[in-house]
C-alpha cells in the first residue's frame, strides 16, 4: 500500500468547549469555526478538531504527541502563559529520556499534551 499522506487531525472532546477553545487559542493555535459546537485548530502544518463532546472515559484516555524543535523553551513558554493558573491545568517541566524530551499539560478538560523532541 502506497501512502501520500498529507495531514492527521485527532478528534479532541471538550468538557466546557468555551473554556478550551480559550485555552488553545492562549496556546497560539488559530482557530476556525466550523459549526457552533466544532472547531479546527491549526498551527502551520497541523491541525486538530475540537468538539463540545466530553464522555469522561474517552478524554481522560486521549494523549496527543506534538514533536517541538525545542522543548525547554516550550516549556519556558507555556509557563510565561501562565496557562496552569489560569485554567486550573497541570504542566509538567521537562525530563530528558533516552529517546529525547518532553514536558506534559492536560489540558482543561483532561487531555494529556506531550510536547516533545526526539534525539537525531
Amino acid at each position: 500500500m502506497e501512502h501520500k499522506i498529507k495531514s492527521i487531525r485527532p478528534f479532541i472532546g471538550a468538557k466546557d468547549f468555551e473554556i478550551s477553545r480559550s485555552f488553545y487559542r492562549d496556546l497560539g493555535f488559530e482557530e476556525t469555526v466550523l459549526e457552533s459546537n466544532f472547531s479546527v485548530f491549526k498551527s502551520d502544518a497541523i491541525a486538530f478538531y475540537l468538539q463540545d463532546y466530553y464522555a469522561k472515559e474517552w478524554i481522560e484516555n486521549t494523549m496527543v504527541f506534538l514533536e517541538v524543535d525545542d522543548v525547554e523553551r516550550y516549556y519556558q513558554d507555556l509557563l510565561a502563559l501562565n496557562v496552569a493558573e489560569k485554567y486550573g491545568v497541570k504542566l509538567t517541566p521537562t525530563r530528558h529520556l533516552e529517546w529525547g524530551s518532553e514536558c506534559f499539560l492536560h489540558d482543561p478538560s483532561g487531555v494529556l499534551w506531550h510536547f516533545g523532541k526526539f534525539n537525531k
